[in-house]
C-alpha cells in the first residue's frame, strides 16, 4: 500500500512540474523581458514617437488576440491602452509615425475619431473583464467626458 502511495504521489508531482502556461499573454519576449515591460519601460522613461507606435500595436495585438491559459487580455491593459489612446498627442503621433503595418492594425486612417471612440471602448472593457475595477475606471472616465 506504502508503494502505491508513494509511486502515486511521486507520478503527481512529476506531472505538475513538466508544463508551465502563462495565464495571460504579454505579447511575446524580448531578451528575457515581455515585449509589453519592454516597450512600456521605454515609453515611460524615454518616450520617443517610435515606442509610441510600438506600444499602441503591442496593446492592439494584445487585446485583440489574447493568449495564456485565460484567454483574455491581462489584468490592467485595456485601461493602459485606452488611457494611452486618450492621449491628445497619441493619435497624431501615431499618424505622423507609424510604420504602415501598425497602420494596417486599423481600418480606418481618422485616428483622432478612432483612437478617442478605441479608447473609452478599453475603458469600458477593462471594467467588463475585471469589475473590481470600476472603483478606478469610472472616475477616469468620468473624468475624461468633461
Amino acid at each position: 500500500m506504502r508503494k502505491i502511495i508513494l509511486v502515486a504521489l511521486t507520478t503527481v508531482l512529476l506531472s505538475s512540474c513538466g508544463f508551465t502556461s502563462s495565464l495571460y499573454y504579454w505579447g511575446g519576449s524580448i531578451g528575457g523581458t515581455t515585449k509589453y515591460e519592454d516597450l512600456a519601460y521605454k515609453t515611460y522613461d524615454k518616450q520617443t514617437p517610435k515606442s509610441i507606435c510600438d506600444l499602441v500595436a503591442v496593446y492592439e495585438n494584445m487585446v485583440t488576440k489574447p493568449g495564456g491559459s485565460r484567454q483574455m487580455p491581462p489584468p490592467g491593459i485595456c485601461a493602459e491602452y485606452g488611457y494611452l489612446l486618450l492621449q491628445p498627442e497619441t493619435a497624431t503621433t501615431f499618424m505622423n509615425n507609424a510604420s504602415s503595418s501598425q497602420k494596417g492594425l486599423f481600418g480606418s486612417d481618422n485616428y483622432d475619431v478612432l483612437f478617442q471612440e478605441r479608447g473609452k471602448e478599453m475603458l469600458e472593457k477593462e471594467i467588463e473583464l475585471y469589475p473590481e475595477s470600476a472603483v478606478f475606471i469610472e472616475p477616469l472616465i468620468k473624468k475624461l467626458a468633461k
